[in-house]
This record gives C-alpha cells, sequence and structure tokens, in this order.
C-alpha cells in the first residue's frame, strides 16, 4: 500500500488528464462556479451567525421592531440558501459525472482492447487482490473514487474558507482576558480560538488513533464483496454444465464460504465504525456544550451580552468542525482511498501489460506482420506460470491454404493457438504474421445477450451480413430449426446446448470468411460424423483459407495435409 504522499501523486497522475480533456473549458468552467458558489456558502454562514446575534440581543431587551426587522431578514437569507445549496448541488452532480463518464470510457478502452481484458488477469503479483474483477472496479470503484472525490475536496474548501472566516469573528469576540498569576497578570488575546484549536487537535488526534482501523476493514470488504458477487455471476454463467454433474451442494457450500469471508469483513467493519461512533456520538454533545460553558461566566459578569455569548458559541463551533475536517470524513475517506487505490492497481496492472507488449520485453513472445502469406513460428519457446516450457525453439512455416492437424497435448496446443493471435505473451521466439486476420475458434463460441441474429453475427455488423446467406448457413451446418428464431432475444448461452452453440461458431466463421483460422476443439461435443461434416464444408467453403486443427478426432487426420505433434 503507497504511503499517504505516494498515494496522493499518483491519484494527481490519476485525476489531472480530466481537467486537460476535451471538454477542458466546460469542466474547469463548472470548477469556478462550484468554488463561488462555496464563497457564498460561506457568507451565508457569517451572515447567520450575525443574524443570531442580532436576534437574541432583541430578544435581551424585549425589542419587538428588532425581532420583526430579523424574520425579515431570515426570510431573505432562507429564499437565498436555498437557490446557492440547490445550484451548487446540481453543478457538483454534473462534474462528478462527467469525471466518472471520463475515467470510465478511458478504462473501458484501455482494458477492452486487443486482449489486453484477458491478458491482465494472468499477470502475476505478490497481492492476489491487485486486479482482480476489473469489471467491479470499473462500475464501482471508479463511482466512489470520482464522486467522493469532489465530495471530500468540497468540504476540505468549504472548511477551510470557514476556519478563515470564523477565526476572525471569533478573535474579536473573544476580546482580552488576563490570567492572574500572583506575581504578574498575563493578557490572553483570542482565548476562545486558542481553546478551539486545541479542542480541534485533540479530537483529531484522539478520531485518527480510534479510526485507524477502518481503512484496511474497508479495503478488505470491497474485495471480499466483488468475490461474492463473481462468485455468483461465474455460477449463473455455468448452471447448465453445474446441473449435469450434480454440483448444486458444492456450489451451495463454496458461495457460502465466500459470504462468510464478508460476514468476517463485516464484523471488522462494525467493530471499527462502533469506535468511531462511539467517539463522534460524545465529540458532538461536547462541542454544542462546550463554547457556552466556556463563554457563560463573561455572560453573568456582564462583560457579553447574550447576542455576543451565542455567536461566540456557534462562532467556536464553526471553527473546530472547520479545524475537525478530518475526523468528520474519516469514515469517507477510508472509502475513498480503498476505492481509489483499486482503480489505480487497475491501472497499473493495464500499463504493465502495455509496457510489456510495446517495448518488447526479451522474456514475452514478438510478433511480426509481415507482407508474406505465411505464418512462421522462428525459435518459438511457449512457457506456463510456474516456468515450466511448454514448447521449445519450435521453428514451422504454414503457407496459405494447408490444413495442419495439431495433436499431442491439447493444453500445449492451446497455448500455441493464443499464442499466435497474442493472447499468451509468455515465452520467446518471434511468431510471423500475415497482414490477413488470424481467427481462432473456441471451443465454445461467445454469445451476447441479445437477438440471435446478432449473436451469430457477432462481431460483424448486422448490416453486412445478407439474410439469404445467413439462412443458408444455418442450414448448412444443420441448424434449419433456428431460423425462425433469428429476431428472438435471450441468454443465448443458456439457452442453446453447447452442440447447437458450436454449430453457429461454424456459421460465425463461415459469414467471416477468412484466410487464416485455427480451430481449438471447436466441434468436440458433435459426434463423429458431424465433426467431419463440419470440417469439410469449412473447407469447400473456404478453399483458400490456412486451417490450424486441435481435435481428438481420429478420422479428422483425412482432411489435413500434414500433421504437428506437441509433446
Amino acid at each position: 500500500m503507497p504511503t499517504n504522499t505516494g498515494f496522493l501523486i499518483q491519484f494527481i497522475r490519476l485525476a489531472s488528464p480530466f481537467w486537460q480533456s476535451e471538454k477542458k473549458s466546460t469542466i474547469r468552467g463548472l470548477t469556478i462556479a462550484l468554488f463561488f458558489l462555496t464563497l457564498i456558502q460561506i457568507v451565508i454562514a457569517v451572515v447567520i451567525t450575525e443574524w443570531s446575534a442580532d436576534l437574541f440581543n432583541a430578544l435581551e431587551n424585549r425589542s419587538m421592531s428588532g425581532v420583526l426587522t430579523q424574520v425579515g431578514l431570515i426570510i431573505l437569507i432562507f429564499i437565498g440558501n436555498i437557490a446557492v445549496t440547490v445550484t451548487h448541488f446540481k453543478i457538483k452532480r454534473s462534474l462528478q459525472l462527467d469525471w466518472r463518464n471520463w475515467l470510465t470510457t478511458k478504462l473501458i478502452a484501455q482494458w477492452m482492447n486487443d486482449g489486453r481484458h484477458y491478458l491482465v488477469t494472468h499477470i502475476q503479483s505478490k497481492d492476489t487482490h491487485t486486479h482482480d474483477n476489473p469489471d467491479g472496479r470499473i462500475a464501482e470503484d471508479v463511482r466512489v473514487a470520482t464522486e467522493s472525490a469532489i465530495d471530500l475536496a468540497h468540504s476540505l474548501v468549504f472548511c477551510s474558507l470557514l476556519l478563515v472566516s470564523f477565526t476572525k469573528i471569533l478573535w474579536e469576540l473573544s476580546g482580552v482576558i488576563t490570567l492572574n498569576l500572583g506575581v504578574v497578570e498575563i493578557p490572553i488575546y483570542g482565548h476562545l480560538v486558542w481553546l478551539a484549536m486545541f479542542y480541534a487537535a485533540g479530537a483529531s488526534v484522539l478520531g485518527w488513533w480510534i479510526g485507524r482501523p477502518l481503512t484496511q476493514a474497508t479495503n478488505l470488504r470491497q474485495n471480499v464483496e466483488a468475490d461474492f458477487r463473481f462468485g455468483l455471476v461465474n455460477a449463473r454463467e455455468n448452471s447448465l454444465a453445474i446441473s449435469l454433474v450434480h454440483g448444486e451442494k458444492t456450489e451451495q457450500q463454496r458461495c457460502y464460504g465466500l459470504f462468510q469471508n464478508i460476514v468476517d469483513a463485516w464484523q471488522k467493519q462494525t467493530i471499527a465504525w462502533s469506535h468511531i461512533f462511539m467517539f463522534s456520538s460524545g465529540h458532538s454533545v461536547l462541542l454544542m456544550a462546550f463554547p457556552i460553558l466556556i463563554s457563560s461566566p463573561r455572560f453573568v459578569l456582564g462583560s457579553i451580552s447574550l447576542g455576543a455569548l451565542m455567536q461566540s458559541a456557534q462562532a467556536f463551533q464553526q471553527m473546530a468542525s472547520a479545524l475537525s475536517w478530518p475526523v468528520d470524513n474519516m469514515a469517507k475517506i477510508a472509502e475513498w482511498r480503498a476505492s481509489v487505490e483499486r482503480v489505480l492497481s487497475l491501472v497499473h496492472a493495464l500499463d504493465t501489460l502495455e509496457e510489456e507488449i510495446v517495448h518488447r520485453d526479451p522474456h514475452r513472445i514478438e510478433r511480426i506482420k509481415t507482407d508474406l502469406p505465411i505464418l512462421r513460428l522462428h525459435d518459438l519457446s511457449v512457457v506456463r506460470f510456474d516456468g515450466m516450457v511448454c514448447i521449445n525453439k519450435m521453428d514451422i512455416q504454414i503457407n496459405a491454404g494447408e490444413r495442419i492437424l495439431v495433436t499431442g497435448n491439447a493444453f500445449t496446443g492451446s497455448k500455441l493457438f493464443k499464442a499466435i493471435v497474442g493472447f499468451w505473451p509468455w515465452g520467446e521466439g518471434e511468431i510471423e504474421l500475415p497482414n490477413d486476420e488470424v481467427v481462432f475458434v473456441p471451443p465454445r463460441p461467445y454469445l451476447p445477450i441479445g437477438t440471435l441474429r446478432t449473436a451469430i453475427c457477432y462481431p460483424l455488423p448486422l448490416k453486412d451480413v445478407n439474410q439469404t446467406e445467413l439462412e443458408d448457413k444455418l442450414d448448412a451446418v444443420g441448424l434449419v430449426t433456428l431460423r425462425e428464431n433469428l429476431d428472438s432475444i435471450d441468454n443465448w448461452d443458456t439457452a442453446l446446448s453447447r452442440e447447437q452453440q458450436q454449430r453457429l461458431g461454424a456459421v460465425r466463421l463461415l459469414l467471416q470468411k477468412p484466410n487464416w483460422i485455427l480451430l481449438q476443439q471447436s466441434f468436440d461435443s458433435l459426434d463423429s460424423d458431424g465433426e467431419i461434416a463440419i470440417l469439410r464444408l469449412i473447407g469447400q467453403e473456404l478453399p483458400k483459407a490456412a486451417i490450424l486443427t486441435i481435435t481428438h478426432e481420429s478420422r479428422a487426420e483425412d482432411f489435413h495435409q500434414r500433421k504437428i505433434t506437441l509433446q
């Protein structure tokens, strides 16, 4: 965890580009307006204390005209305060939304780019929570980081201005008191100011000491909450597989275990919160009574009026409250810092990944685009995270239109395919790629929620797909019955069987018409005849395509021209 100084520097680096973005004129204008309205809020607060002094003086003098004057003034203050508060609220919310929108867009663009969303999950780190659950960080932690930052910044500026304004008022109201030590008399100027400073300093030190465990407890709870959400989503996405093996009991225990982590984190946070509430409740009562009790002897002796007494008490409270900003915002600061650190860790992971890719780490596989219609592996070594070498010094050239069967270890074959498309950079050597796109067809195609037509054509735009061609391809792979469902909306990952999904993967491939294809057990749920029929269909429809296939189907050798065996 970074130090306070290091944390603030990292946060400024994360936040400052927002004020330099394309909408900087609007953003800076809103910021200036927010500051101006905060100044008006301070003016209103000062005016209210002066109004209070005049009201109590009128009451002390039993002046009905004076009371009626203050009634008229409070109506004006009331209307002005509402207008300023509402305008301030709307501008602040607009600025918070703009900042969140900017940072969310930036992170999604960096995360969902050229496989980074996949690669970042494989970065090794000493801290298992440095970049897990990126979806939760973007959705929730960015919200807290931006909204709370503006709330805290506004309250800090407000309290700073409040401190300056009411220190002057309280100093004037304090007058001079004489401390008689017997042999010498010492005049003390602004004694209420010094008392307010000592009071706030003592409360702040005690408050920070009591609230130290809250930051760690808040961070822990956010992590385990994200783990629990991810566990439930994972169970939902794999509900069919769980049902087929009757794994419900195991899933119940796993989900309960994740929730137990939340219970433990909740209890730790509750203990931290209870200590803070114990302190803050006592602090609020004492702050209300302390300044009146301190100034009451001067009122009893006739040194000050009732209005001055009440104004002194209010000024003391405002000054002490301003000085107590760290204590009052301790919990919010803890939550904000925890969220910012989670966002920063994701940004750091993505930046580290980008650095490795751009600067071509010698311990990373180098992918080079060429104008030649070949796929060449030169001294290619692929390693696992534990350091084990899966592929060692492979040299092979694949020409356009070739069909190659990859046999042996399917796990190693999967790593090879991922290395070719850039999703497994761990290893050494070079991969020379053609300018044409290399399409990787996994065992289970991604089918986004929406219409079946959209799911099949993904990622092609619907306007680029001919209706007749789409229906012909469905017929060709044996899915003629799905024609009538093309405009139906459903979660196709669960609505369709695995075999249907793999056949749709073949339809998508035929629509895309790539010249370089990697098939990783793409049709393993089909029976032997069905898988061979799909492979032949692809060969007929895409005769110029180079195809590398990983499959356990023994009859697939007849479809391919040569074979690579991986140990």
